[in-house]
């Protein structure tokens, strides 16, 4: 008989030193975590039913708690791909797809009625050629469906609209040292655009639509120092945004669907604007789900007290949730948080499932119990996910540097922090 592994879905305790990211300590520290004494639980499957779905749509019932995968355009429209997705879906805990409608290359995946779309050659790349059938298919297996919108990272629309772009001092277009184009969020022509895109996949059945890249760029000072944002009226960036995100959220209220932002992981933490306008208690109460993407590898040297935040998967997004969940506390109307959790690799050490299952783990001590995973080429590590059936045996996670069963998370944190009060 499986056993179904489960590990108490509890707050926990934290030595956080304020602002979270944005210090950068000489040495590591291990985050002091205080865990309850009950650790892995037998029950039988049935026992986890707490609370039937929720309806958003009447196509797409929504699951009671989101684990989902992101699926990039090229897979979405791909048989073979997909089949392999969907079998994934099958055999383990996850519930939802995160799908490419619009990315970072400007295309549209689908074929769309959305005139500029096509006055601009945006139509030029379809890869999901039949949107509708693809949904069909979730739906006869149950998987909840995401749209995901890329915003300002559009060059072709900052080619064939230039007034919608960020602009040079010298003239024209601007472009970051990466040679990027961004559009200019302040601009209202960039969020109609998108909003028509929402609109459209909304009414094809879409239960979420979820904007990606709802921000001002990022790019070093020197770049910055051209960059031209016309259209302020004196706003802040942070006030763009959130008025961008709320005039989306009203503008699809007669659609029944949830709309949702992804953010920056150093947002949950950092107390100020670190120039890209996605301020904490600015937009959260703008969405119904805001989703940081906390990948361990994207944070600073010295982030939380660690010097290398990649090795350190569970205390990263543990620390990294705990201050989001403290700040929406604060705020009335707050939406939800569903962290984007790293299914790649990127420096060391490199990531396999004891570094994913220990985010999912970070996730759930946190108070969250949704999640999704990121892989650019949409290719993850099943063995990190949980099998309908649950566990055989105890996962091993990756925390204060090494890997242990999840159930001893407690005793290796407490023991390594002992250790290194004695060297000291």
């Amino acid at each position: 008989m499986m056993l179904r592994f489960l590990v108490p879905i509890v707050p926990l305790l934290v030595a956080c030193d304020g602002a979270g990211v944005l210090p950068r300590p000489a040495e590591a520290a291990v985050a002091q975590v205080a865990l309850p004494a009950a650790a892995v639980v037998p029950v039988e499957p049935a026992a986890l039913e707490q609370a039937p779905p929720t309806r958003v749509g009447v196509r797409f019932p929504r699951p009671r708690a989101i684990r989902g995968l992101y699926v990039n355009a090229w897979a979405a429209g791909s048989r073979t791909r997909m089949r392999a997705l969907m079998d994934i879906a099958l055999r383990t805990e996850i519930n939802a797809f995160v799908i490419d409608i619009k990315d970072a290359t400007g295309y549209l995946s689908h074929h769309t009625e959305v005139a500029l779309a096509h006055e601009i050659g945006a139509t030029g790349e379809i890869r999901i050629a039949d949107l509708s059938g693809l949904l069909a298919q979730l739906e006869a297996e149950r998987v909840y469906p995401i749209a995901r919108i890329t915003i300002v990272q559009d060059p072709i629309l900052a080619k064939y609209r230039p007034e919608l772009a960020v602009t040079d001092t010298a003239g024209g277009v601007w472009m970051d040292s990466k040679g990027i184009t961004w559009l200019n969020a302040y601009q209202r022509g960039v969020w109609e655009y998108h909003l028509a895109i929402a609109r459209e996949v909304a009414r094809m059945g879409f239960p979420e639509i979820q904007f990606d890249y709802v921000r001002f760029p990022d790019a070093p000072e020197d770049d910055m120092a051209r960059a031209v944002f016309g259209g302020s009226e004196g706003r802040t960036k942070a006030a763009a945004i959130r008025e961008l995100l709320d005039y989306t959220r009203r503008e699809l209220a007669d659609l029944d669907v949830q709309f949702t932002a992804d953010v920056f992981g150093v947002t949950t933490s950092a107390e100020r604007d670190v120039g890209i306008g996605q301020v904490w208690e600015s937009f959260i109460d703008r969405v119904d789900v805001a989703l940081p993407m906390v990948y361990p590898s994207h944070y600073w040297q010295g982030s939380f007290g660690f010097q290398v935040p990649n090795a350190y998967p569970y205390e990263v997004v543990l620390r990294a949730l705990r201050d989001a969940m403290r700040r929406s506390a604060r705020v009335e109307g707050a939406g939800a948080t569903r962290p984007w959790l790293q299914d790649f690799s990127l420096a060391q050490p490199p990531y396999a499932a004891a570094e994913v299952r220990a985010q999912i783990q970070a996730t759930y001590d946190a108070g969250i119990e949704e999640w999704i995973l990121w892989n650019p080429g949409s290719r993850y590590t099943e063995a990190a996910l949980e099998p309908v059936a649950g566990f055989e045996t105890e996962p091993l996670i990756r925390v204060a540097g090494v890997l242990a069963p999840v159930s001893r998370r407690r005793a290796v944190i407490d023991s390594v922090a002992g250790a290194r009060a004695d060297d000291n």
